[in-house]
C-alpha cells in the first residue's frame, strides 16, 4: 500500500487538534481539504479513524493507533530538520580554542591538528579562533564559556561545569645542556637535582604545580632558577645551559639526536601526564564546538 506522506501530515495535524479546522489553520490550508484527504486517508486503509461530531473530531481505536505511529515518525521528522538547521548555521560562525602554554608545537602537530584539519575540511566557511593560556585560566574560560574548547594538560581540580576527555598519556623527559653533560654517567636522585639550577614553566601553569607537588610528596621543596612562558622556551634556556628541565620526550627529540641537549635519568623517574581536551558540560548538541569536539573522539 502506497500512502502519501502528506495525508499523514494532515491526519497527525487534525489528531492532534482534535479538530479539522484547526489543523487546516496549522497548515495554512482549507477545512474542506483536510476533511477530503482524511476521507481519502481512511477508504485507502480500509478503517474509520475519527468520529465526527459538531464540537469536534475524536479519535475512533484505529485512529489512536495509527496516531501512536505518526507522532513517532513526526517527531523523527523534527530531529532530521533540527540537524539539518544545525548543519546550515556551520556555514558561518566561529569556534574558539585554547591552548596550554605546556603544550608544544610538536604535541600540537601530533595531537591536534589532525582533529582540526578533518573539521575545516568538512567546515570550511567557519572561523576558528586560538588563545593560548595557562591550564588553569583555560579550564576557567571554558567554565565561564568564554571558550568553547581547550587543550590542556590535565588539571585534578576543575570546575564541575566542565568535561574532560583524555587525548593521551606520557611522561616527561629531563634534559640538560652540554654545561652538564657529565650527569648522564648515572641515574640522579630528586635530592642531586635539587642541587642544580631547574628550568620549568612560571608558577601559575599547571605544570609548574604538579613539578611542585611531585618534589614535595618526596620532601624536597621545587624552586626553578628560570621560570619561561611556554615550553619551547624551556628547551631554549636548557640548551643555553641555564638550567635542567623536564619537556615532551617529542619536543626535545631533534635536540637530542643533534647533541644540542642531553637526556638525563632519574631513579624516582617522573609522574605521569596527560593533555585532554576540554568543554563546556552545557554545550548544545548540533552546536560547531558540539560537533568539533566528536572530532577529538569524544561523543
Amino acid at each position: 500500500m502506497s500512502v502519501s506522506y502528506e495525508y499523514y501530515k494532515i491526519f497527525y495535524y487534525a489528531a492532534k487538534y482534535r479538530s479539522f479546522n484547526k489543523a487546516a489553520n496549522a497548515l495554512m490550508n482549507s477545512q474542506p481539504n483536510i476533511t477530503r484527504t482524511i476521507n481519502n486517508l481512511e477508504s485507502l486503509l480500509g478503517v474509520k479513524l475519527f468520529d465526527r461530531q459538531h464540537t469536534g473530531v475524536t479519535l475512533t481505536p484505529e485512529g489512536e493507533v495509527l496516531y501512536k505511529h505518526v507522532q513517532a515518525a513526526h517527531r523523527h521528522f523534527e530531529i532530521a530538520e533540527d540537524a539539518i538547521e544545525s548543519i546550515r548555521e556551520l556555514k558561518t560562525g566561529s569556534v574558539t580554542i585554547g591552548f596550554s602554554i605546556g603544550i608544544t608545537d610538536q604535541m600540537i602537530n601530533d595531537q591536534v591538528l589532525p582533529a582540526l584539519r578533518s573539521f575545516h575540511e568538512d567546515y570550511p566557511d567557519l572561523h576558528l579562533q586560538i588563545f593560548n593560556n595557562s591550564s588553569p585560566q583555560l579550564v576557567q574560560d571554558v567554565a565561564d564559556g568564554v571558550l568553547d574548547l581547550a587543550v590542556v594538560t590535565t588539571t585534578e581540580e576543575h570546575s564541575r561545569d566542565v568535561k574532560e576527555h583524555i587525548l593521551y598519556s606520557f611522561r616527561d623527559t629531563v634534559i640538560a645542556g652540554k654545561a652538564y653533560r657529565k650527569l648522564i654517567s648515572k641515574p640522579l636522585t630528586l635530592e642531586e637535582l635539587t642541587g642544580y639550577p631547574i628550568v620549568s614553566l612560571w608558577h601559575e601553569t599547571e605544570t609548574y604545580d604538579l613539578y611542585s607537588s611531585f618534589f614535595a610528596e618526596h620532601g624536597y621543596k621545587f624552586y626553578p632558577a628560570v621560570e619561561t612562558a611556554t615550553a619551547a622556551q624551556v628547551l631554549s634556556f636548557v640548551e643555553s645551559n641555564m638550567g635542567i628541565g623536564f619537556i615532551h620526550p617529542d619536543s626535545a627529540r631533534e635536540s637530542i639526536d643533534s647533541k644540542q641537549v642531553y637526556e638525563l635519568k632519574l631513579e624516582d623517574g617522573l609522574p605521569e601526564r596527560k593533555i585532554s581536551l576540554i568543554y563546556n558540560g552545557s554545550l548544545q548538541k548540533g552546536s560547531a564546538a558540539y560537533i568539533l569536539k566528536g572530532y577529538f573522539g569524544e561523543e
